[in-house]
């Protein structure tokens, strides 16, 4: 009996990892459709990725939680070293799962002179594979998006620290555009 229920709770122990986990079958991958978007930006506006397609690239950053320490590294490395990223024809975003309330106030903390969305009810974030049944904060993943809406890359090996000169050197070797003077 002991050994049964030692292996019931084995089985049942892993099923959980596995719900709890972002990978699904249904993984995104590189080529597939972006999951469309409208969400509330840090600047009061609402973003919607329907909105650059087909007009420019777009960088989704997920970060796990407002006013943490990772994360605040990451969003203030994001303002600090934006002039690489606006040297390329691309709309870039943050996002968490906290309120906009949060995110409004964790971007002027940071310094942050791009939006912060917030999908405070998670619905975007589990589309795009960040959250899962159990964990409900997104994982630091970074999606680049092509203006037709496709998925170019996504990066599941986010180092918060290095994240614009990464994120800058990735939309190079993608051979996302750069910005044409005077734009």
């Amino acid at each position: 009996m002991n050994t049964f229920l030692t292996m019931m709770l084995t089985l049942m122990s892993a099923g959980g990892l596995l719900m709890a986990g972002t990978a699904t079958a249904s993984e995104l991958q590189v080529g597939d459709a972006a999951p469309d978007f409208s969400l509330p930006g840090s600047d009061g506006k609402t973003y919607q990725l329907t909105d650059y397609r087909g007009k420019r690239a777009v960088v989704l950053a997920w970060f796990p939680k407002a006013f943490t320490p990772g994360c605040t590294t990451e969003c203030k490395v994001m303002a600090s070293h934006g002039a690489k990223l606006k040297e390329f024809d691309v709309a870039y975003f943050t996002a968490s799962v906290d309120k906009p309330e949060k995110n409004e106030k964790f971007a002027k903390s940071v310094g942050a002179d791009y939006p912060i969305l917030s999908d405070p009810e998670g619905k975007v974030a589990r589309a795009y594979g960040v959250t899962g049944r159990v964990q409900k904060w997104a994982s630091r993943w970074t999606f680049y998006i092509g203006a037709d809406g496709k998925i170019l890359y996504i990066d599941k090996a986010v180092k918060p620290a290095t994240h614009a000169d990464d994120v800058a050197s990735r939309l190079e070797s993608l051979g996302v555009a750069k910005k044409k003077a005077g734009k």
